[in-house]
């Protein structure tokens, strides 16, 4: 874990997946917010469920090894109509969090509408409105896989639930624009 003073912390964002994982990771210092590092994992290439849950686990331990995040927030599975691929979602979650465990990470969970709510504005905001706001608030081009983004999402809505101290802090935009006027352009 990172060793840095209260007013800075570093926050993992995942979007999990069995074909595209996403993750993003934001340098908080203070009330600044910034992009260190967006990516994803692919495991299309594996055709075994579980040597993807073995990547998944393997590379989420290694990003959390280089970037000492303080906080892990994840999105949570939707609930679909197909049974098997919740469950594949499902288990690519747990293994994600297993690897944070592992290294004691605190974990945080978040429904996809709260975190479309804490990016756009709007809880049905779709994945392209979610990542243009993204690339509009850290001016970055929106790269090919918009799960990335979606982790960055994830990362984002923490920050806005948890605040730069790490506590409960403001819902979404409105309230980060009433708490930081100087911000706004």
């Amino acid at each position: 874990m990172s060793t840095g003073t209260p007013k800075e912390r570093i926050i993992l964002g995942v979007d999990p997946g069995t074909t595209v994982m996403g993750y993003g990771i934001v340098l908080v210092k203070g009330s600044q917010l910034n992009v260190l590092q967006l990516g994803v994992i692919h495991l299309s290439k594996y055709k075994d469920h579980a040597l993807k849950l073995h990547k998944i686990f393997e590379r989420v331990s290694q990003v959390i090894e280089e970037y000492h995040p303080d906080e892990m927030a994840i999105e949570a599975p939707f609930f679909g109509e197909n049974v098997q691929s919740m469950l594949k979602l499902g288990r690519a979650q747990g293994v994600a969090i297993a690897a944070a465990i592992s290294r004691e990470v605190p974990i945080f969970e978040y429904a996809p509408k709260k975190v479309k709510q804490s990016v756009t504005g709007n809880g049905n905001a779709s994945k392209e409105q979610v990542a243009a706001m993204l690339s509009t608030i850290f001016n970055f081009d929106v790269p090919k896989h918009m799960d990335a983004t979606d982790a960055l999402g994830v990362a984002v809505c923490h920050y806005f639930q948890k605040g730069a101290s790490g506590k409960k802090s403001s819902s979404g935009w409105g309230s980060f624009l009433k708490d930081n006027p100087g911000r706004v352009k």
